[in-house]
């Protein structure tokens, strides 16, 4: 049994953010039901596809939900949502303000027919200010958020992150704001809604280390800052075979790391007294670690900085990660199985509860493979209904 179990969340999202938040729910044990136009929602086919013509990002984020088609552009399948509305808690999605759907599953709108529903909109911006009607993706707001012009090595042009971290957080933050949302209905019988930016989000992301404090103590505007920490030593250095990354954020765990390179006399270097003092004199630190590492094998290396417990990796790629013994022993892959695809793996839960724990049973959904189950079982369509309903378009 799940956390959510007996929440029914009616998810209206494409793409990877939103469709990652009801994915996190889907997980915890509530129903998801995916909902797209009879044709398809546009992000079956976007981006990298698999061999049954799918994308493959779909297959991770659509997990755990059922489908299920309809047409919300006329009165039947507005008529029908109302249906579905009525017996649900949430309605998930990430259409702009101005949409021409946005007024029909506004939250004042469905308030109207359940006065108990939560609605979650995640958009670029918003549902207020200038820019809410814009799209906007991860790397927009990367851009527009100040995390860009600090990514990358001085001199290289500004460098948007490979992982898509805003959309990750923005799945993440939209989540928790259903749960707190449930949380407060259970003690209220009030739904209400829920506005998540991913501006927003990107730019609380960006501003969480410091930068807007320091600007306004300092007047520094922080810029490229390559592999070092936001105010402390961190870097990443070639060995005799392998890339190893340390983190030597903290006096204690800096007193360590040079004791256990054999520098003890760093501990009392000047320019070397505390996080910042060795964050802006990076270019004195450098030299004597890359020495260090070049003697010595990835291996050797970080052998000698955990027994000194410095937060310390090797730099892996996705090959090495899917025979590493931590991702096995926290079970971070999972392998489901598609017909057209053999079994494929995704990624486990990360959250880790002891009672109701999180789990994944079910792959992302056909188009439409759930219309059967849902409008006969929550609805209590007809077979022969179903069939005209597809026939004239609505499903």
């Amino acid at each position: 049994m799940g956390s959510l179990d007996g929440i029914r969340v009616l998810d209206l999202s494409r793409f990877q953010a939103c469709p990652l938040s009801s994915m996190i729910l889907g997980d915890m044990g509530a129903e998801v039901i995916r909902i797209e136009s009879p044709e398809g929602a546009p992000d079956r086919t976007w981006g990298q596809l698999g061999p049954d013509g799918e994308t493959l990002l779909y297959k991770i984020v659509n997990r755990n939900k059922k489908g299920i088609t309809l047409n919300l552009d006329i009165p039947e399948g507005r008529e029908i949502f109302h249906g579905l509305v009525k017996n649900s808690d949430v309605v998930l999605h990430n259409f702009t303000p101005g949409a021409p759907v946005s007024s029909e599953i506004s939250y004042e709108r469905l308030k109207e027919v359940n006065p108990s529903i939560i609605v979650a909109a995640l958009t670029g911006y918003g549902q207020s200010g200038p820019e809410a009607e814009n799209p906007c993706f991860d790397g927009v707001a990367q851009a527009r958020s100040g995390s860009m012009v600090m990514n990358g090595f001085p001199g290289d042009p500004p460098l948007k992150t490979g992982i898509p971290y805003i959309d990750v957080m923005g799945g993440l933050w939209t989540a928790i704001g259903v749960i707190m949302a449930i949380y407060h209905r259970e003690k209220t019988n009030v739904g209400q809604a829920i506005d998540v930016s991913l501006f927003d989000v990107a730019f609380f992301a960006t501003q969480s280390v410091g930068t807007l404090l320091l600007y306004a103590i300092s007047g520094e505007i922080r810029r490229q800052i390559g592999n070092l920490g936001f105010h402390s030593y961190n870097g990443c250095f070639k060995t005799k075979d392998q890339w190893v990354q340390i983190t030597t954020a903290t006096n204690s765990i800096w007193r360590r790391f040079v004791k256990a390179i054999g520098k003890e006399d760093l501990i009392h270097h000047p320019k070397m007294k505390n996080d910042m003092d060795r964050f802006y004199h990076a270019s004195l630190i450098d030299p004597i670690v890359n020495k260090w590492m070049e003697q010595r094998t990835a291996d050797e290396v970080v052998s000698i900085l955990k027994k000194a417990r410095i937060p310390c990796s090797i730099l892996k790629t996705v090959d090495q990660l899917l025979s590493d013994p931590q991702v096995e022993a926290r079970e971070m892959i999972k392998l489901m199985n598609y017909p057209e695809m053999g079994e494929i793996p995704v990624p486990g839960v990360p959250v880790k509860l002891s009672v109701t724990p999180g789990s994944i049973n079910i792959p992302s959904p056909k188009l439409g493979e759930h219309n059967k189950e849902v409008y006969c079982g929550l609805l209590g369509f007809s077979s022969q209904k179903i069939s005209r309903l597809k026939r004239e378009g609505v499903i």
